[in-house]
């Protein structure tokens, strides 16, 4: 169910696989508008959170590695500050990621008609002048 052209679009489906084996999920503009405006946010959030953490896990003065220990001491777990900064970094790394990984599945989308430019611009550019 092709369209012939050589893309690979499956109307049947609604995703097309480019040449480079990517493929993108076609859905509607609305659709389209929410999944981009929330996998942005969630991947923001992640990134400064991750990066809140990885504050944490390095320096022994910040305040979420405060409130970690004070928690950690409030339950009466006496935890190493060694091993308490590789957990804070381990999970910033993965935070960090898992933002990554929700943005990159966000480009994934893309509303009815919109084209890729690497897609259409079909002619060599000549940059010498």
């Amino acid at each position: 169910m092709t369209d012939g052209d050589g893309t690979g679009d499956d109307s049947v489906t609604g995703s097309a696989t480019a040449r480079d084996g990517r493929r993108d999920v076609v859905v509607p503009m609305r659709l389209y508008k929410t999944v981009t405006v929330f996998s942005t946010l969630i991947a923001v959030v992640c990134v400064v959170f991750g990066f809140m953490l990885l504050d944490a896990a390095t320096l022994n003065v910040s305040f979420l590695g405060g409130a970690v220990d004070a928690a950690l001491s409030a339950v009466g777990v006496a935890v190493d500050d060694g091993v308490v900064s590789t957990v804070l970094a381990v999970v910033a790394l993965g935070v960090i990621g898992f933002g990554a990984g929700v943005y990159t599945l966000g480009t994934r989308f893309r509303a009815r008609g919109m084209g890729k430019s690497q897609e259409d611009a079909n002619e060599d550019s000549d940059n010498n002048g």
